[in-house]
């Protein structure tokens, strides 16, 4: 009894791991001298000859194997394995602030204090002159 395996897609393949490596369909067509409508027909074909699936492969940055055993589940599973968040352990090392906004409230009190030390000097001339005028 044999058990009939879908084939792979290769063009979807390449299309979901160009995706991935966040490329356009333009970069990786100029990346191999082709066109951006050479690599659409490419990403639209259930098979892909060995010699471009090498062109490819290489230009993705992935072995030719890679592309044709590539799928969107095992993806999911090495992201499921690999970013297991264990809570009782867990450190934040996100910053939990943003450093622009803490640069800008000190800016502004900075601001105040300048603007409550000129006052004071204000206060203490107009005193001054008070005294000046009472002699």
């Amino acid at each position: 009894m044999s058990t009939a395996t879908k084939p792979k897609h290769i063009g979807r393949n390449i299309s979901r791991i160009r995706e991935l490596r966040g490329m356009k369909q333009e970069a990786l067509a100029i990346a191999i001298g082709m066109s951006q409508q050479t690599i659409s027909n490419i990403e639209g074909s259930e098979t892909v000859d060995d010699e471009k699936l090498n062109v490819i492969a290489t230009a993705l940055g992935v072995s030719t194997e890679a592309i044709k055993n590539f799928s969107d589940e095992a993806v999911l599973n090495i992201i499921g394995n690999t970013y297991h968040v264990d809570n009782s352990s867990a450190i934040n090392y996100v910053c939990t602030f943003n450093p622009l906004d803490k640069l800008i409230q000190a800016h502004e009190e900075q601001i105040k204090l300048y603007e409550r030390l000129v006052q004071a000097e204000k206060d203490k001339v107009e005193y001054l002159e008070r005294l000046m005028k009472g002699k």
